[in-house]
């Protein structure tokens, strides 16, 4: 197949048919591209045929603005073009759709809330790599997935009627809009209609996670054990296995609703339920009290009961890692970054919404009392740990992932372990970016896209 990355010109009306577009002399005689019968062009679910004009010394695409209108494409576009001989087709793109949970058509200048910078700089990439994106809301989904009313870039945010995506991107933050029946039944339209691809399709939560990857035996070094919270004899079990217990919401995130449950020298129990301002302190006189101060909480939230772990620290301030692991263009897991959190001084969590802070790994582990043989294999073993966990959930859960975030945690000897799994990482507009800067996040998302779409 050959494949180059081309300007598209648009052309004013009336000085191109809409069934004709012109393409590079050199080009057309290069790839053996037939001047004298129909082809199709397709661009994401829009195909039309068309025929070819070359241009001497030209190397880009023209097209009419009629056929411009019906694709969604801004001006000045660049996108991979290919071709396969034998196949008559013509292809352009990737064209990515990504899904997000709300839009402001209000706030022409941040029409995305917190993630706007994500989706400029999404945009910037893909001129860059030669793919086409555009951003649309469960609002925007019609009866017709084959038109999508989404927002594009050119020279400001506009919208656009677009064609079904080679590749959507689910970015939504809200399972409650994940689970719509309308969501629902567009995926499996498009995957069906139009063989789209569709990653990062679910949420997880935390004993999906776990007890799907309890039966690969290669991953249990990895998993505290942790179960569905159900009632008391759990509770009272697990108590009297470990000397730290934690409750997590199973669907929680941001550090949320999780409790950390431990036995006082006197036989009295203490929890610490995380807060906003930091740690709420509770201490019960004996263990069915303190399952009865939970029972109500039970009633709306399922929790996942986890063994405590004693994690390396800094100044008796926890440590943890995130990962970030992402599809490559070969459509291999490869690790994109791994940073190390350190919890706020009063909170037992590491979240950077409870007042945690980053740091890289090598820095944070080598302030810890870890050996040091230990501390210079540290950060080997959470790459290796992230990409067997990353693996585990990819052959043990049956959805499409392209990107990860994977919680681990180091404990004292230097033994890793999984403390949750992110199906939707963060892209919130957290620290501003330097202007034309593209982060290897979003670049090799867009490579795993391209890959995906056979670009």
């Amino acid at each position: 197949m050959s494949s180059k990355k081309v300007s598209v010109q648009i052309m004013n009306p009336g000085l191109l048919d809409e069934d004709t577009i012109i393409l590079g002399e050199m080009m057309v005689k290069r790839w053996k591209i037939p001047t004298n019968r129909y082809l199709q062009l397709s661009f994401g679910s829009f195909k039309q045929n068309v025929k070819v004009l070359s241009l001497p010394r030209y190397a880009g695409i023209r097209i009419s603005q009629g056929m411009a209108h019906k694709m969604g494409l801004a001006p000045r576009s660049s996108l991979h073009l290919s071709f396969k001989r034998g196949t008559s087709l013509l292809r352009l793109g990737p064209l990515i759709g990504v899904l997000i949970s709300r839009d402001y058509p209000d706030s022409p200048d941040r029409p995305f809330g917190s993630i706007t910078m994500f989706c400029r700089e999404m945009i910037h990439a893909c001129k860059k790599q030669g793919a086409y994106a555009y951003f649309f809301t469960t609002d925007h989904i019609g009866p017709d997935p084959d038109h999508i009313q989404g927002w594009v870039y050119s020279d400001g945010w506009r919208q656009a009627d677009l064609p079904a995506a080679d590749v959507f991107y689910n970015r939504l933050t809200s399972r409650k809009l994940e689970n719509k029946p309308s969501v629902q039944h567009f995926m499996k339209e498009v995957k069906s209609r139009y063989g789209s691809h569709f990653f990062n399709e679910k949420f997880l939560d935390k004993t999906e996670v776990f007890d799907a990857l309890k039966t690969d035996q290669a991953l249990l070094r990895y998993l505290p054990e942790s179960h569905l919270f159900r009632n008391y004899a759990m509770l009272k079990a697990m108590c009297s296995r470990y000397p730290v217990v934690f409750l997590k919401p199973i669907r929680g995130s941001l550090g949320k609703g999780i409790i950390r449950i431990s036995k006082n020298p006197e036989g009295t129990y203490q929890t610490l339920a995380t807060q906003v301002g930091g740690a709420r302190r509770q201490n019960f006189e004996s263990l069915t009290k303190l399952f009865s101060s939970l029972s109500g909480k039970m009633k709306t939230t399922r929790y996942q009961i986890q063994q405590g772990l004693t994690l390396i620290d800094l100044s008796g301030r926890p440590v943890d890692f995130r990962a970030l692991v992402q599809k490559n263009r070969l459509g291999k897991w490869e690790i994109t970054s791994i940073v190390a959190r350190i919890a706020g001084t009063q909170h037992f969590v590491s979240n950077l919404a409870r007042g945690g802070s980053l740091s890289t790994v090598k820095d944070a582990v080598s302030k810890t009392s870890l050996p040091a043989e230990v501390k210079a294999k540290a950060g080997l073993r959470l790459k290796k740990a992230a990409l067997d966990i990353a693996g585990g959930i990819e052959a043990h859960i049956p959805a499409h992932f392209g990107e990860l975030g994977i919680d681990l945690a180091m404990d004292t000897f230097g033994k890793v372990w999984l403390i949750e799994v992110n199906s939707k990482p963060s892209k919130n507009d957290n620290t501003p970016l330097a202007t034309g800067k593209i982060r290897p996040s979003v670049k090799r998302m867009i490579d795993y896209a391209t890959y995906l779409s056979g670009s």
